[in-house]
């Protein structure tokens, strides 16, 4: 199973140029894309359902063909879910701890919330 890094996530409580809102998981979400290094930024509200262990921890997230196969033997902390229409996607553990998202584009993966534009 291919996959290609996408970005890393950070957490702040700093409210960031360019934001989107993401509601079923109560966080607002920058864009990796714009940002030089891939760095998405995480602002969650505080009664996100998101677990504290995702939201303590950055994440390193993957571009996939398949999460499902992707995450086998890998823990899972979120099953997945879909995000704005055009992304699929879970956040899982490795051995080491590592939170690792794996996404899965269901529409162009060049587009970020394609229905804000």
């Amino acid at each position: 199973m291919q996959k290609s890094f996408d970005h890393l996530g950070l957490k702040t409580k700093k409210k960031q140029k360019g934001e989107s809102w993401v509601e079923s998981t109560r966080v607002w979400v920058t864009n990796p894309k714009e940002h030089p290094f891939h760095v998405e930024w995480l602002r969650y509200e505080p009664d996100s359902p998101v677990p504290r262990e995702v939201q303590e921890r950055p994440h390193i997230a993957f571009r996939v063909s398949s999460i499902e196969e992707s995450a086998k033997g890998l823990h899972t902390l979120i099953e997945p879910f879909e995000v704005g229409g055009f992304l699929k996607v879970g956040f899982y553990e490795y051995e080491d701890g590592t939170v690792v998202e794996l996404m899965e584009y269901l529409k162009d993966p060049d587009q970020w919330f394609p229905d804000e534009a």
